[in-house]
């Protein structure tokens, strides 16, 4: 009886041990190519119908189904809000160097949100018109981007929370109509 005793104490503690391992993680999902029928998660509008990069956030229990962003300020938005009810598996944003043009920014030229370099305070708008961080796979194509339009090269981690949260001044006429913005990158 005590030899059976002490088999069960055994294995309750390897179960137990065996409960706290961590969960293996799933794979980081692949980004989506954008279609025509793609429509931003904010604005509900066509994102081929506006200029400039773009993003896809993929949430847990959502494979294959991103939020599409009009804009990649509004999904680096999107990342730092707190109310949060999905964890945030992977996010994809345009990389601008691969780019056709600023119109045409590529359906399937993505990466990941986290490896790429972004152009903060150029003379250009994203696609809903706010201030843009205009994405980059590599340095060099920010560095150019930056040198032709302004602004200066940073990375993720090294834009500040108030920089896309905050809520962004348009143009107003005299009659206070909205004035549309300046989206399209001058030459």
């Amino acid at each position: 009886m005590i030899h059976l005793s002490r088999f069960a104490g055994v294995a309750l503690v390897g179960l137990l041990l065996a409960g706290c391992q961590p969960e293996a993680s799933a794979p980081r999902p692949d980004p989506v190519a954008m279609t025509d029928n793609a429509l931003g998660f904010y604005c509900q509008m066509n994102l081929k119908e506006h200029p400039g990069p773009k993003a896809q956030v993929h949430l847990e229990g959502l494979t294959g189904m991103p939020l599409f962003f009009a804009q990649v300020r509004d999904a680096i938005a999107y990342q730092r809000m707190p109310e949060q009810e999905s964890p945030i598996v992977a996010v994809y944003v345009s990389d601008m160097g691969k780019a056709k043009s600023w119109e045409e920014p590529g359906a399937d030229n993505w990466i990941r949100a986290d490896d790429a370099f972004y152009v903060a305070g150029a003379d250009v708008g994203g696609g809903m018109g706010a201030p843009e961080f205009v994405p980059f796979g590599t340095e060099a194509d920010a560095e150019t981007f930056a040198k032709q339009h302004g602004g200066h090269v940073v990375r993720l981690g090294g834009i500040a929370d108030e920089d896309v949260l905050a809520p962004v001044d348009f143009k107003t006429d005299a009659d206070g109509n909205f004035l549309p913005p300046e989206t399209t990158p001058s030459k």
